[in-house]
């Protein structure tokens, strides 16, 4: 029987200890942040904001935040990157004479000490800067991470500085309807609204404009999203200026026979 009383009294007084032990534990645990954890992030503002294109550079799937950055980054998205393949991406420059800076939406992702080589590789017409964490925001439900280095890709002309001097599009380096495509498919995973601004805020649209979709006069053989897209395009300012010169690929080979020598 003294046994048995000792036992109820001690029952509740071990119960009491171990509660007390795992409230200290979970105390210790507060604030306290996993191994592993980013260190490095990359603000893609053009293909990169497309899951799928992401995921080829990486070698597996990278989850990605929307955010913003701010006009005191002091750059414009445009269209003003030369690839060696003949078109012309986009990029970031500087503000010329008479314009202003201004917001350039996208996303930022984690990389790593493997990924991020394969992104520079990928970038390599491109200058890797950092953006200063205070002029990003972020534009979902989604936080900024607490820590961790943000970096951006910048072009760079032969000898010069980042986003300064960039080419513009020509005849032998149009946009191409497929990478704007790419870049708005990613865009519209973050809603409409988001794909709208992307539109608004990029610079440098040009006459100089392919449709080369896989079947261009068919696009709903290929693309589900390509009225959305196109509605964008006719529709949304600056784009919607030159929306009328996109030819088919038949058309811009004999423009293209036809136009001057182009500028830089």
């Amino acid at each position: 029987m003294k046994n048995y009383r000792w036992g109820l009294h001690f029952g509740p007084l071990m119960a009491g200890i171990l509660l007390l032990t795992w409230q200290f534990a979970a105390a210790a645990e507060w604030g306290h942040k996993l191994p592993g954890q980013p260190s490095q992030f990359i603000f893609g503002y053009g293909s990169l904001i497309d899951a799928e294109s992401r995921a080829k550079t990486a070698g597996a799937s990278v989850g990605a935040i929307p955010v913003r950055v701010s006009p005191s980054f002091g750059y414009l998205r445009a269209w003003v990157d030369r690839c060696p393949c003949g078109f012309t991406a986009l990029g970031l420059r500087k503000p010329h004479a008479g314009e202003a800076a201004l917001t350039i939406n996208g996303v930022i992702y984690p990389v790593d000490e493997t990924s991020l080589p394969a992104f520079d590789r990928r970038e390599a017409n491109y200058r890797r800067i950092l953006v200063p964490r205070a002029m990003i925001e972020a534009v979902s439900w989604q936080g900024m991470p607490e820590g961790g280095l943000v970096w951006v890709y910048v072009p760079v002309d032969v000898g010069g500085d980042p986003g300064i001097d960039l080419p513009i599009p020509s005849s032998q380096y149009p946009l191409l309807q497929s990478y704007i495509d790419l870049v708005l498919r990613g865009a519209l995973a973050y809603g409409p609204d988001f794909a709208r601004e992307l539109v608004e805020t990029t610079v440098d649209w040009s006459v100089y404009w392919l449709n080369d979709r896989e079947d261009p006069r068919r696009p709903w053989v290929h693309s589900s999203d390509y009225q959305i897209i196109d509605a964008m395009l006719r529709d949304i300012a600056p784009a919607s200026a030159h929306m009328k010169d996109r030819l088919f690929p038949e058309e811009f080979t004999a423009m293209r026979l036809l136009a001057p020598a182009q500028p830089r």
